[in-house]
């Protein structure tokens, strides 16, 4: 059960498959996950200080590669880990999103299979 001191999980999605697996991996790494589901509420959040930001690039709602660049321009957002997925015949995407500054770009399978590792690596 997370406590005052559980470190965070931001995920900016929409996407209900995500949000279950992201949800669970999190509580079995000892995390709290809070989603959100727009750029101000993601900057607002991140404000706060969170282990990791976990961005769905095919989010287009949210314009992903901008507001990677947002995170990344702010000196006190600039260190929060990004990891973004994407379908994995969106090259170009993927690319974008890196030359934003996001540590990692996975496919979306790559993703869900490295979830579990991703989330203990920042709980710790």
């Amino acid at each position: 059960m997370p406590t005052a001191d559980t470190k965070k999980v931001l995920a900016v999605l929409d996407d209900l498959f995500f949000t279950v697996k992201i949800n669970e991996a999190a509580k079995r790494a000892g995390l709290s996950a809070t989603f959100v589901k727009s750029q101000r509420d993601a900057l607002d959040q991140a404000a706060e200080g969170p282990a990791l930001i976990i961005l769905d690039l095919n989010f287009a709602a949210i314009l992903p590669v901008d507001l990677i660049q947002k995170f990344k321009a702010d000196p006190n957002l600039k260190k929060i880990n990004l990891v973004g997925y994407v379908s994995h015949v969106q090259g170009e995407l993927k690319q974008e999103a890196q030359e934003a500054g996001c540590d990692m770009v996975l496919a979306r399978s790559a993703f869900s299979q490295s979830l579990q590792q991703i989330m203990k690596r920042h709980a710790n």
